[in-house]
């Protein structure tokens, strides 16, 4: 005697029914599914990341803070007066320096998107290049009527091993 048709089995072993299944068993709530980043809003906070370093190695204070809202941070520097000033001090003390991001990962969030990402920071007017340090950025990042940016950005420096 057969129970279940031979074709709702063969069903049973398919993605398909895994889909289904996962819609029944992990429901999304409505704030879940208005979170959501689509492709196109990975890539520009991608873009984000990248125009973040590219302005700041290349001295250019004031687009380095167009990457944050109005009163974002940096660590200690809030709001865009100071997030200027930081730039500035910056590209003063560390010439020809180049930033490099990896590892970044975007998760939505209710306000938006939280963000990390690995950093290394080049020193490039030595031959060969030396790394100058490494750490970790943890971002808050908000949709503006301007795009995707930084509402507060923090990096975790590594520290050396104890020998």
């Amino acid at each position: 005697m057969k129970i279940f048709p031979s074709s709702f089995l063969h069903f049973l072993c398919t993605p398909a029914f895994y889909f289904v299944t996962s819609l029944i068993l992990m429901p999304v709530t409505v704030a879940q599914a208005q979170s959501l980043l689509s492709s196109d809003e990975r890539a520009e906070i991608h873009n984000l990341y990248a125009q973040y370093n590219l302005v700041l190695d290349a001295g250019d204070s004031q687009s380095w803070a167009d990457t944050f809202i109005e009163d974002g941070s940096f660590n200690t520097f809030v709001g865009r007066e100071a997030l200027i000033a930081f730039a500035d001090g910056f590209a003063t003390a560390n010439p020809n320096t180049r930033h490099w991001n990896s590892s970044i990962r975007i998760t939505p969030t209710a306000d938006g998107a939280a963000g990390t990402a690995y950093l290394m920071l080049w020193k490039v007017s030595t031959q060969p290049a030396e790394v100058v340090l490494t750490g970790i950025y943890t971002d808050e990042l908000v949709k503006t009527s301007k795009g995707w940016r930084f509402k507060a950005r923090l990096i975790e420096v590594d520290q050396p091993a104890n020998p």
